[in-house]
């Protein structure tokens, strides 16, 4: 094969193992390699009039170069990956595409079209690099390559096709058509359509079995509640986290197969403050995901947004702002976060045409397991807003496990919900659903698994939540009603209507049904 002697003099080529030889291509391709080349390649970058984000704008970087005559790979052998799609803050006109290279790329773009075989509208991607120091002996310094495009003035309720590419690289061209995705915008008007949720995905086999089951339920879009791909597996939020970026690759192109279709929401988790990155350990999903901006602070909360499809509206939060037991960006947006949430939920309530509000953050407001259990943080904080607003369904992740409460008034139960209860969120209370049995090693009960086919009610649970100052304070929870120590994720059908309804039902891995319960409310 002679692609790998690509830039490496044929003698020392000839003597290299072909792991040695993919060595010494990836380490010419760090970013000092590429700034010990000549003077003559850094004249080239100058003048090669390459696209980059608003950081390297001024100057362009040298990692950006894609010569042979370099040793960099050219861009008809790279293949872009990892594509993810997230909603603009109106879904009905607005799309962002996301995706990665391996190796730097000139000029990249997406082609976006109604037809797959006429994909003229070419839109130029932005670049948003991110390095990585090298941490000690085993993990390399890494540099990734993240490209955005934005897409406004769509049609509402329509599917689109689209490509990404790169100089080198057209998706338009016929030998890359099974490279092409889709997506479809929402609705002008409500209409029944599905949407899926989880939280603590990482990489691993269920993870991956969890992101198929989700396929098959076709959904509108994944909301995915925090811990996205643990490349910081400490989780503290603090500069002494190990930290390993190349989790970030696996993942992505474990969720291509869902995100190139499904925009894939995310929130923030306390695994996802990667401290190597400011501000406040957010660069990194700054650089790799293009969300919503309409929050109180986009670049310091990327995780805090809204959005709406059909007749629900959905909230976005990053719990990290006020957890008392992992405290590291406590207090991070000044109080911004909260006052934002009140006044949005506000307005969403008093829209026309919005029946249901669903909120999405990653620590659990209500839990029982013996790793997390509840964040007293997110009670004091937020459940008077949700209260106060009329909010219809919590999902939390955090805690490795399904686990499902009662209709929840004031910290209290307020109506038991059995397995195929309905609740009227208007009147009866806030169900909250843990849904963190996406793929990452599961939790524990201090009791017994209680789901479908398999009750055991109880009267309490003996549990305790986090208060300020990280201290665990005993409880004994009569909220807790469905558990579940295993692999899921929740897949909620909307109904609009005279009397809408969303019907919530929890998937394991197997495909069974766990639990099961219905949200409605009077108009």
């Amino acid at each position: 094969m002679d692609t790998p002697r690509m830039g490496i003099p044929e003698p020392l080529a000839s003597r290299m193992s072909m792991p040695e030889q993919h060595e010494y291509l990836r380490t010419k391709l760090t970013r000092r390699g590429l700034l010990r080349t000549s003077a003559v390649t850094a004249g080239a970058v100058a003048g090669g009039g390459l696209l980059a984000g608003p950081a390297q704008a001024a100057a362009p970087s040298p990692t950006l170069l894609s010569s042979p005559a370099t040793g960099a790979v050219h861009g008809s052998l790279v293949a872009p990956f990892g594509r993810h799609l997230a909603f603009g803050a109106d879904p009905r006109h607005q799309m962002r595409v996301s995706w990665q290279v391996p190796f730097a790329v000139k000029h990249p773009f997406l082609r976006v079209g109604l037809r797959p075989w006429d994909l003229s509208r070419k839109i130029h991607a932005e670049v948003r690099d991110l390095h990585t120091p090298a941490l000690g002996k085993k993990l390399p310094a890494v540099d990734q390559y993240y490209l955005h495009a934005a897409l406004d003035g769509l049609r509402p309720g329509t599917t689109y096709y689209y490509g990404v590419g790169h100089d080198g690289f057209d998706p338009a061209d016929s030998r890359h058509f099974g490279t092409l995705g889709t997506f479809r915008t929402a609705p002008a008007r409500a209409e029944r359509f599905v949407f899926t949720a989880f939280g603590d995905q990482g990489v691993s086999y269920h993870a991956l079995a969890n992101d198929q089951l989700i396929l098959g339920q076709n959904p509108s879009f994944h909301l995915h509640a925090g811990d996205i791909c643990y490349a910081d597996p400490d989780g503290s939020g603090t500069e002494h986290d190990t930290y390993d970026a190349r989790q970030w690759d696996q993942f992505l192109a474990q969720t291509e197969s869902v995100a190139k279709t499904v925009p894939w929401m995310v929130t923030t988790g306390n695994h996802d403050m990667e401290a190597w990155y400011s501000p406040n350990g957010y660069g990194g999903q700054n650089a790799r995901w293009s969300l919503p901006d309409n929050g109180p602070d986009a670049e310091n909360a990327p995780g805090v947004y809204s959005f709406t499809y059909g007749n629900v509206a959905v909230v976005a939060l990053d719990a990290n702002d006020v957890s008392y037991e992992i405290p590291a960006n406590l207090g991070v947006t000044g109080g911004k976060q909260t006052t934002w949430l009140d006044r949005k939920l506000g307005e969403l309530r008093a829209t026309r045409g919005i029946d249901f509000i669903v909120v999405f953050f990653h620590h659990c407001a209500f839990s029982t397991t013996n790793a997390h259990a509840s964040e007293g943080g997110v009670r004091d904080a937020w459940l008077p807003l949700f209260e106060k607003h009329q909010v219809d369904l919590v999902v939390n992740g955090h805690n490795h496990v399904y686990e499902r409460t009662d209709a929840i008034k004031g910290g209290r139960v307020a109506k038991k919900m059995p397995i195929g209860e309905t609740v009227d969120s208007s009147r009866e209370g806030i169900v909250y659903v843990t849904a963190g049995g996406a793929g990452k090693s599961l939790y524990d009960f201090p009791v017994p698994d209680s789901y479908e086919g398999h009750v055991k009610d109880l009267d309490h649970v003996d549990t305790y939540h986090w208060a300020e100052g990280k201290v665990k304070v005993k409880e004994a929870a009569q909220w807790s009603r469905v558990r579940y120590t295993g692999y899921s994720f929740i897949a909620v059908e909307v109904l609009p209507g005279h009397r809408p309804r969303m019907k919530v039902t929890a998937l394991a891995e197997s495909g069974e049904s766990i639990d099961r319960f219905e949200v409605t409310r009077r108009r």
